[in-house]
């Protein structure tokens, strides 16, 4: 009876680590806008002043996406495009997490947004 107590309760706790690990996981796209964006806008969304804008707060973040969509894509000034570089998915992710974080209250971008974009040019 021992035994079968304590490899339930084993095989109970194993299925607790997944859910835990989880939880630690960063939200989805965090680890891309840190790959690809933060060197410049700063992990914390407020950019460099003078040099690069803040995300946190910025209605070109939090407004209507297809402008957005389309500086993303397709760069703008001294920020490259990343239509070569990441996927629909990818992309998606990566800006929703921008649009979410820092206060943002801008709403979730699709992987079909991200792919109607890309057929506007």
């Amino acid at each position: 009876m021992y035994r079968n107590t304590t490899f339930a309760a084993l095989v109970l706790a194993g299925a607790a680590l997944p859910a835990a690990s989880a939880l630690a996981a960063p939200p989805p796209g965090k680890t891309l806008y840190d790959d690809n964006c933060a060197a410049c806008h700063q992990a914390s969304g407020k950019g460099v002043k003078g040099a690069y804008p803040a995300l946190a707060g910025a209605q070109l973040i939090q407004g209507d996406a297809k402008p957005l969509l389309s500086i993303v894509l397709n760069g703008k000034n001294e920020m490259p495009g990343f239509k070569d570089d990441l996927t629909d998915a990818d992309l998606a992710g990566l800006l929703t997490y921008a649009r979410t974080s820092w206060g943002n209250k801008g709403k979730a971008i699709t992987p079909a947004e991200i792919a109607a974009a890309r057929r506007r040019k």
